[in-house]
């Protein structure tokens, strides 16, 4: 009787521990998949703001050439004023506060994209470390510890152990 009892619990042991190990893996995909979730979103920020830059620096380019003063002269061509000077000079301040805004919005977005592809590398490493497992962690924190000694009384201890493993 107490022999059935003693495998019963055995048995129980085994099967729990078992059912650990293979949850395990279950629990940590979602936190797996949650990091690269937001890798691929933080990606998708970064596309939409390198698409955003192009189109800026196009418009900054198209800015510069229509600030050449031929460019404005002919811009004005069709305008008949009593002052054309200062419909050209209104015409200049126009097109430069113009290109100092699409500037600023092109200094912001550089610095955007400078903090997206850092949160980008942080979320990959987050992924790569889930996908590693729970030992990972313990691993790189003891790269720097140097292994004890082994004294002579350890020795016999473990050949001991071996010996009761093998039988």
């Amino acid at each position: 009787m107490q022999n059935k009892v003693m495998t019963y619990c055995i048995r129980l042991t085994v099967l729990l521990g078992v059912s650990i190990v293979v949850g395990l893996p279950a629990v940590r995909t979602p936190a797996q998949t949650k990091a690269q979730e937001r890798a691929a979103n933080l990606r998708a920020q970064l596309a939409d703001t390198e698409a955003r830059q192009t189109e800026l620096q196009s418009r900054l380019q198209q800015l510069e050439e229509n600030l050449k003063p031929d460019n404005i002269e002919r811009s004005l061509a069709g305008v008949g004023s009593v002052h054309p000077e200062e419909l050209r000079e209104a015409r200049r301040r126009q097109l430069e506060i113009e290109k100092r805004s699409v500037q600023s919005q092109l200094d912001v977005l550089a610095a955007s994209h400078s903090r997206l592809e850092t949160a980008i590398a942080a979320a990959d490493a987050e992924s790569y470390r889930q996908s590693a497992g729970p030992g990972s962690n313990i691993s790189t924190a003891t790269d720097n510890i140097a292994p004890a000694k082994q004294t002579p009384a350890s020795r016999h201890r473990m050949k001991k152990r071996r010996l009761r493993k093998r039988h």
